[in-house]
């Protein structure tokens, strides 16, 4: 295999290293006390001075086409698959750990699966074979959601004692009753907001074939985003010192998300997708669980339990069951349409 042939493969894993990176700064920054819904005020602002010099430059002439109905939708899909989402997911990291956070994002396109069943824009036959699959992929993702939430396990002791971002309170008393209520709550409300995600990517999906400019839709839901998470977080942090950034973890977390997972990751996505089909960065998802256990154990000395892991795997199958009954399905009837998914971090969109 020559290196042009391998390319794909590297780039697939530096976009789930890139997204291994950004739970653990998060959870990190979060540890050290940044207020949740501010975190994404500035995250929505920072990805905003990214994208909106580009658009400007690329897509001037084509702003005009946008009607005030058009707006109207991307200020409602911003609340839904941004703001809401957002600041709903990062309020569960808070409460459970990097590791279920990253474990949940192999649920994405089995509740996307779900919600096109719902819509009746999917399909499934229960005796087939890829039906059977599928219905296997739904109930693994439940399954292992249940572990992540009711069943911790024994720890695994950290590889790294001496935390490079040392919190002091670090939350990683899960077995006490009340921490672990808050343990529970955190992975319902994480499944919560994969639901709103998936929701607005089937909204996205109908949205880009009325009008296909991808550019301009993100950056116009980014732009909103960053207004209404301005709203949010000045009615939950009244007290406006708390805003002020520091030399610290929650400021390299907010360049990271709103620089590098916006910007790198979004660009060498579209690449990839471009080159291998978008099944295939799928497929690559849960390489970043595995990395978000290494490095939240090894910076974070995150306190990493059985029942993360176990539940993990679980969410994986069901990933990988769905994707395998989807192209199960592709191979017998190609003509088929398939639904769009997207990565729960950004707004690049992933067909399975």
């Amino acid at each position: 295999m020559g290196m042009e042939a391998k390319k794909p493969y590297l780039i697939a894993i530096v976009i789930q290293l890139i997204y291994a990176g950004m739970f653990v700064v998060s959870k990190a920054a979060f540890d050290l006390g940044i207020n949740t819904f501010v975190f994404i005020f500035y995250r929505m602002a920072a990805a905003s001075l990214l994208l909106l010099p580009v658009a400007i430059i690329l897509e001037r002439k084509n702003v005009r086409s946008m009607s005030l109905g058009l707006l109207l939708k991307l200020f409602f899909y911003a609340l839904i698959g941004n703001t809401f989402s957002l600041n709903l997911y990062n309020v569960s990291m808070k409460w459970t750990s990097a590791t279920v956070a990253s474990a949940s994002s192999n649920s994405m396109p089995v509740i996307t699966f779900c919600l096109a069943l719902l819509l009746r824009m999917e399909a499934v036959k229960p005796r087939s074979i890829s039906g059977m699959a599928k219905l296997a992929g739904v109930a693994l993702c439940v399954a292992g959601v249940f572990v992540l939430a009711f069943y911790a396990g024994p720890a695994l002791s950290p590889v790294n004692r001496h935390r490079a971002f040392a919190v002091a309170h670090a939350s990683n008393t899960n077995n006490h009753p009340s921490s672990r209520m808050t343990w529970v709550k955190g992975t319902f409300f994480m499944v919560l907001a994969n639901v709103t995600w998936a929701l607005w990517i089937v909204l996205q999906s109908a949205l880009l074939k009325e009008y296909p400019n991808k550019m301009l839709v993100t950056v116009t839901q980014c732009v909103f985003s960053t207004v209404q998470s301005f709203v949010v977080a000045v009615v939950a942090e009244r007290d406006f010192s708390k805003w002020k950034l520091r030399f610290d973890i929650s400021l390299l977390a907010i360049i990271y998300t709103g620089f590098v997972v916006m910007g790198v990751a979004y660009y060498l996505q579209a690449w990839c997708v471009e080159m291998k089909g978008p099944v295939f960065l799928v497929a690559w998802t849960p390489l970043c669980f595995i990395f978000t256990i290494f490095c939240s154990s090894f910076f974070l000395g995150e306190i990493v339990h059985l029942g993360s892991i176990v539940g993990g795997i679980l969410l994986v199958g069901g990933l990988y069951s769905v994707l395998w009954g989807k192209s199960k399905e592709a191979n017998i009837d190609p003509s088929r349409e398939v639904n769009r998914i997207s990565d729960p971090q950004d707004h690049v969109e992933i067909d399975i």
